[in-house]
């Protein structure tokens, strides 16, 4: 696929590591500034905490600090790109599941130019891929994470809100084709490597999102106001 090729801050900017880290560390400090700013300006409704344990029983149910979510998902992608030797991605594996699908029934996905360069995963088992690992890794300790906090519940869908729910999981997988990967893959582990990529992935995701909202209302889907009162 066309691209302009990568961009690291860190190396095609004169600024090196330390220099690349320092301005990252400026500008999320700068947005967290504005946030805040806008935020005492809109007024935003009420927090109303969720229920939560205390003690060793806050691992299992209730939010944790933001600040420990952090820490451990710096330092999840930080083991990740030791073991792995690539930052943090997701979305890949997911083509690599619904490529072996579709082989199977008989379509010679392996001949499509996106695997050309990596065939590869498509001659193992997905238990050889590191992506699809970790992936069944994060949805198996999800489903333990919310049954053992007793919020684990099947529930009926509304049609429009099951359409709304396919179209974006499209669209969105989709786009993180298209960007090489996700809010994980191309944001999050993109800025984690000083890639210019994972700020412009921002940009076009805040851009997105705005959209999204406009188009909430069509599928019977709310949206936030002053009104609501949110959960931390």
């Amino acid at each position: 696929m066309p691209s302009f090729g990568s961009v690291s801050l860190a190396e095609d900017t004169g600024l090196g590591f330390l220099g690349a880290w320092a301005l990252q560390a400026f500008i999320f400090a700068a947005v967290i500034v504005i946030t805040l700013v806008y935020q005492k300006k809109k007024r935003p409704p009420e927090v109303t905490a969720i229920p939560t344990e205390s003690g060793i029983r806050r691992l299992f149910r209730g939010s944790w600090p933001l600040w420990i979510a952090a820490l451990l998902l710096a330092l999840l992608n930080a083991v990740t790109l030791m073991v792995r030797g690539e930052p943090w991605g997701i979305t890949s594996a997911f083509a690599l599941w619904g490529t072996k699908v579709i082989e199977f029934f008989g379509v010679d996905a392996a001949s499509w130019g996106f695997w050309a360069d990596n065939q590869e995963p498509l001659q193992q088992s997905v238990f050889l891929d590191s992506t699809s690992v970790m992936n069944f890794g994060i949805i198996t300790g999800a489903f333990i994470a919310s049954a053992a906090g007793g919020l684990f519940a099947l529930k009926k869908v509304p049609m429009k809100t099951a359409a709304a729910s396919l179209i974006g999981g499209l669209m969105m997988g989709y786009g993180a084709r298209l960007a090489f990967g996700c809010n994980i893959g191309a944001y999050f582990g993109g800025i984690a490597s000083f890639s210019i990529h994972g700020w412009l992935w921002a940009v076009m995701a805040l851009a997105g999102s705005f959209l999204a909202l406009w188009l909430r209302p069509k599928f019977g889907l709310s949206v936030p106001n002053k009104k609501d009162k949110t959960i931390s």
